[in-house]
């Protein structure tokens, strides 16, 4: 059973700074790409970051230069560095990773920028 834990969210002030990371059992992590995602109320999940199991990264504009995606493989964890965030980062963050042609998701973790 595929299984993602997402940890790290909080409140934090513009311009700071938090590391989510999600943790995954029941899946051959090293050979999967990891995503982050995030949503806001009213609004369609947006993909923030991925990770390839070669390593390879992708970002969405929004978050380039002030976000890092990595991944741990001996501890199958994905991890997300967010620096510099901005109030308009406020979200709800899922990690995602599909198998079997079939999206699986944590249960998120809130990320609140706010002064």
């Amino acid at each position: 059973q595929v299984q993602l834990v997402e940890s790290g969210g909080g409140l934090v002030q513009p311009g700071g700074s938090l590391r989510l990371s999600c943790a995954a059992s029941g899946i051959i992590f090293s050979i999967r790409t990891m995503h982050w995602y995030r949503q806001v109320p009213g609004k369609e999940r947006e993909l923030v970051a991925a990770i390839t199991s070669g390593g390879t990264t992708n970002y969405a504009d929004s978050v380039k230069g002030r976000f890092t995606i990595s991944r741990d493989n001996a501890k199958n964890t994905v991890y997300l560095q967010m620096n510099g965030l901005k109030p308009e980062d406020t979200a709800v963050y899922y990690c995602n990773v599909r198998q079997a042609a079939r999206p699986y998701w944590g249960r998120g973790t809130q990320v609140t920028v706010s002064s």
